[in-house]
């Protein structure tokens, strides 16, 4: 069964925000990256994207948000709809605009900037006025305290959980009504993992921003996420409700660290091969 059939139905398409349908991506002409990848979010949803380093996350998010070609990628087969509308060939700015943007992996501030600056550098796509923008910037505060403490300090010298606060706030700055958000526990203690992610669940209470999270702490994404799906290889394996997900035993044996006999694919476990998840 093929993973666009795996996963229809689950999310009504009249209440996503955005809905990826069986794509496949290509590096350099040759190299199949992802496989057929479907899922969608719901607007004003968390949905958690999940897998180990090298599954496609990453790759997945940069389709989506159309930062493939600075790669040599393009998707080659599938669709993207945001907002109703196909976007896989609208520049990155483009979908900025209409409300979509990506937190790049590795917290990648303009170190030589202030932090204020690099705030204030997300919302060079609006076109509604400095008050707005002034207020906006209040509003990032108001979630990022230490940001405010921050503000005149050169980015590259602030810590790894403040870099990481900056590169949300400027995403916010864009106004948008989703955000990719890769990876972003990576590097960070336990206690700023958490800080960032209730910060997140604010967001997304609060300001009614749905989230995309590509995630390999499985653990908090799922705490956080209210449906998961769970890459490896380039293919969807397993999609469900955050809280099936956090329950399923293979997930916790392979993603977790409940049980097992160290981490294996899902592929070699019969009782997930009877399900067929996976194209053939």
């Amino acid at each position: 069964m093929a993973d666009a059939e795996v996963s229809a139905g689950v999310i009504d398409d009249a209440d996503a925000i955005l809905a990826v349908n069986n794509i496949e991506v290509i590096y350099d002409h040759v190299i199949l990256v992802l496989k057929g990848v479907s899922l969608t979010v719901p607007a004003g949803g968390i949905v958690a994207l999940l897998g180990a380093n090298g599954a496609g996350k990453t790759t997945t998010l940069k389709a989506i948000s159309n930062l493939l070609h600075a790669e040599r990628g393009e998707v080659t087969k599938g669709s993207i709809i945001f907002q109703k509308d196909e976007v896989q060939a609208l520049s990155p700015n483009e979908l900025v605009r209409r409300g979509c943007i990506q937190v790049m992996e590795g917290r990648r501030c303009f170190g030589h900037l202030t932090v204020e600056d690099n705030l204030l550098s997300g919302s060079y796509t609006r076109r509604d006025g400095n008050a707005a923008i002034k207020q906006d910037l209040e509003m990032v505060y108001d979630y990022f305290p230490r940001l405010r403490e921050r503000r005149g300090s050169q980015a590259g010298y602030t810590s790894g959980g403040e870099q990481q606060m900056t590169a949300i706030g400027r995403a916010l700055m864009s106004r948008p009504q989703m955000i990719l958000l890769d990876e972003p526990s990576m590097g960070l203690a336990p206690q700023l993992q958490e800080e960032i992610f209730e910060i997140v669940k604010k967001l997304n209470d609060q300001e009614g921003v749905s989230f995309l999270l590509a995630e390999q702490n499985t653990n908090i994404a799922l705490r956080y996420a209210t449906y998961g799906y769970i890459l490896e290889s380039g293919r969807v394996v397993l999609d469900g409700a955050a809280s099936e997900l956090r329950e399923n035993e293979d997930v916790k044996e392979f993603y977790l660290g409940v049980g097992g006999e160290g981490r294996r694919s899902f592929r070699d476990v019969k009782h997930y091969k009877r399900r067929k998840r996976w194209l053939s």
